[in-house]
């Protein structure tokens, strides 16, 4: 199973003196790996121990709850809109940053909506940046993710139904405040991933395991 060094994870083995263990199948996140610079935390390589097959946090049959939603400077505007009418229909909103459009690197928030789908503290996760693939190549490296940018309710729509996506990109550039809304409509509340699917998906996640 790959796992993810974030941020805290830095911190804490700064407090406590030590290196950080990783093999090939862990992901550092870019803002972690500045953080380790800034601190002198050392990444120990060590042989990977292989894993089993890790299965992505999918919210089937029922509508997801607690959402988690971030954006670049790109999609900031955006995610206030979103993160606003969202609530708005009583789901529970984690907005994981920025809190301002100033210029910031689209992976080191992707990352962190994608960690909390993975660890299963978000039902979903939600993403945009100015187009919406790059933060969706970002999330898709992180275990149990199955991240889709959509640019329609059809792709929104299909991405559940037939890729078990719990995590959507939006662009910012390429759609629009009340398209974004209809995309995440139908993203949430399409019923996920018909059985026959299962077995593609499961090609996807255990790739290079």
């Amino acid at each position: 199973m790959k796992k993810l060094i974030g941020e805290e994870a830095i911190r804490r083995a700064a407090t406590e003196g030590r290196s950080v263990r990783v093999d090939a199948h862990t992901v550092i996140t870019p803002a972690a790996r500045d953080l380790a610079a800034q601190l002198g935390v050392v990444f120990e390589e060590s042989a990977a121990t292989g894993g089993c097959a890790h299965e992505p946090r999918i919210f089937a049959n029922h509508t997801p709850r607690k959402i988690a939603i971030a954006a670049d400077h790109g999609g900031f505007y955006l995610k206030e809109e979103l993160k606003d009418y969202l609530r708005g229909k009583n789901f529970m909103v984690t907005d994981l940053g920025p809190e301002n459009a100033q210029p910031c690197d689209y992976p080191d928030f992707a990352f962190k909506v994608a960690l909390k789908v993975s660890e299963g503290e978000a039902d979903a996760g939600i993403m945009i940046d100015s187009v919406g693939i790059g933060s969706a190549m970002a999330a898709n490296r992180v275990p149990g993710v199955l991240a889709a940018k959509c640019n329609n309710v059809t792709e929104a729509r299909s991405a559940r139904e037939h890729n078990y996506a719990n995590y959507l990109t939006l662009g910012s550039k390429i759609i629009g405040v009340t398209a974004a809304k209809e995309i995440c409509d139908a993203f949430l509340n399409t019923p996920g991933g018909a059985e026959r699917h299962r077995k593609r998906i499961a090609k996807i996640l255990n790739h290079n395991k």
